[in-house]
């Protein structure tokens, strides 16, 4: 072989092996940080499994004959995150007396306002964890048993606080949950099934999310972090070993699990479990209001440019809310000086502010800003004519009547201003919308109707537009509707 062919060959050669460097370089980079993140979540198992226990519930209740699906951790504890629907619960079950029961969750030490006492420990789980406790067991990683006693629990908020007779028992550190992104790593630990000390990982998959009907006060972090029963109570963590959630429930169609879990934001357990410890009992701000999502069609009938805020369906007389001139229709855009945009998120705000104090709300009237001052309070003190002939609505598909007493005693419906519907057609305009028999109608297109024959003229007024905006009232709560046909 020739100089100039040799010269060639290994000139191509070392030109080849060094344009492979970089993505051998980068392999291994990608290598590193995995081994890495790794690593990271083993230092979070390091540093939390010790505050982490596991807690065993021994309770007495109504016993029944097992089926072969029959759960040995606690049929309610199941159903919690399965449903009825799980194999088993739907076969009948005959009853066989008071036996007992054994339920089991987790759980973990938090420093309460009180500091961490020398005599005594605070652990944080499920108000469903303990429901109907006898006796309760609470197992820390190192073997150690302690019994526990309930210190108090808030089932609307599913928060429990135990209370044990020891010190110096190592205590979790609280993150900050509203400093949460989507997408960021977090950790579950707990006892899935019972098996002690169990660590999954996934990411927050969504955040703020209410109406799931687990909880009356809702604001779940979502993540796919793998939450299975036992894991009720466990702390979710983000990558410094802070506690930012409470495993709660996970979503099941299959009666396994499916990739979506959720927990309550530790900022809000804190302030309910230090209220548990304080007194027992958890003390809500009341403001007695109705309020409903603001939706397109809403926002476009009462000629808002945006869709920020929520709208007040209906305000409590004598209520803290009717004494600071609140009005049906206000739009709520900030509370405190903070914006709102979330029917649940603002609902846990009131309820978190102290009975007493004054809080500032912005709204917009009729078009215009303005700012209202209003006493916040105690939900435990605050608890949400002539017969005219029957007038139906083809285009809406309903009936409707004058309310009468006798017609507000046959439908259970508080008497006074409005219509009520006695009639719904399957499948028309109003049935899809949720108007059923017994839902009175208080306004079309923000006008009164106090009469069968002002709501058809009313919705003949609007026949035009094939487009109306009614103010209902279905078992004590009001909400605006925009129908179409």
């Amino acid at each position: 072989m020739s100089y100039k062919k040799l010269f060639f060959v290994l000139s191509f050669t070392l030109l080849l092996l060094l344009s492979a460097l970089p993505v051998l370089s980068l392999a291994d980079d990608g290598v590193e940080n995995l081994r890495q993140t790794s690593k990271a979540f083993a230092s979070v198992a390091r540093q939390v499994s010790p505050s982490v226990v596991f807690i065993q519930v021994e309770s007495t209740r109504e016993g029944f004959a097992l089926t072969p699906f029959q759960s040995p951790f606690g049929d309610d504890l199941f159903k919690r995150f399965f449903g009825d629907d799980f194999p088993g619960f739907s076969q009948p079950q005959k009853p066989q007396g008071k036996q007992r029961a054994v339920s089991q969750g987790s759980g973990f030490v938090f420093s309460s306002k009180k500091g961490m006492l020398s005599d005594t420990t605070y652990i944080l789980t499920n108000s469903h964890v303990v429901e109907g406790a006898d006796k309760i067991n609470v197992k820390f990683q190192d073997g150690r048993e302690f019994d526990g006693e309930i210190k108090g629990k808030d089932p609307k908020s599913d928060i429990a606080v135990i209370e044990i007779k020891a010190g110096g028992l190592p205590a979790t550190a609280l993150g900050d949950s509203s400093q949460l992104e989507v997408g960021e790593w977090v950790i579950a630990l707990g006892n899935p099934f019972g098996l002690s000390h169990t660590l999954t990982v996934g990411v927050v998959s969504a955040k703020g999310r209410t109406g799931l009907g687990i909880n009356d006060y809702e604001d779940f972090i979502q993540t796919d972090a793998a939450i299975n029963p036992g894991n009720s109570g466990g702390p979710l963590l983000n990558l410094d070993g802070e506690v930012v959630g409470i495993n709660t429930a996970i979503f099941s169609r299959s009666g396994g699990y499916m990739g979506v879990g959720f927990a309550i934001p530790v900022n809000l357990a804190k302030g309910i479990a230090d209220q548990l410890i304080e007194t027992g009992e958890v003390t809500r701000g009341y403001m007695g209001i109705v309020i409903q999502q603001l939706t397109p069609e809403l926002a476009d009938s009462f000629d808002l440019k945006d869709m920020k805020g929520i709208l007040i369906a209906q305000v409590s007389e004598d209520s803290p809310a009717a004494k600071a001139d609140l009005k049906t229709g206000d739009l709520i855009v900030e509370y405190q000086g903070k914006p709102v945009t979330d029917v649940g998120n603002f609902r846990n705000r009131v309820a978190l502010t102290t009975p007493g104090s004054t809080a500032e709300l912005t709204i917009i009237r009729h078009g215009k800003r303005r700012s209202v001052n209003i006493k916040i309070g105690n939900l435990s003190d605050g608890k949400l004519l002539a017969q005219d002939a029957t007038q139906s609505t083809d285009a809406l598909g309903l009936t409707v009547q004058t309310l009468t007493p006798d017609l507000a005693q046959q439908f259970d419906v508080k008497p006074g201003k409005g219509v009520v519907v006695t009639e719904v057609q399957p499948g028309s305009v109003a049935s899809m919308a949720g108007i059923r028999r017994g839902t009175v109608i208080l306004q079309v297109d923000h006008k009164e109707v106090n009469s069968a024959a002002e709501f058809k003229q009313a919705i003949k007024n609007s026949s035009d537009d094939k487009r109306v905006m009614l103010l209902i009232n279905d078992h004590g709560m009001s909400r605006f509707l925009v129908l179409k046909w």
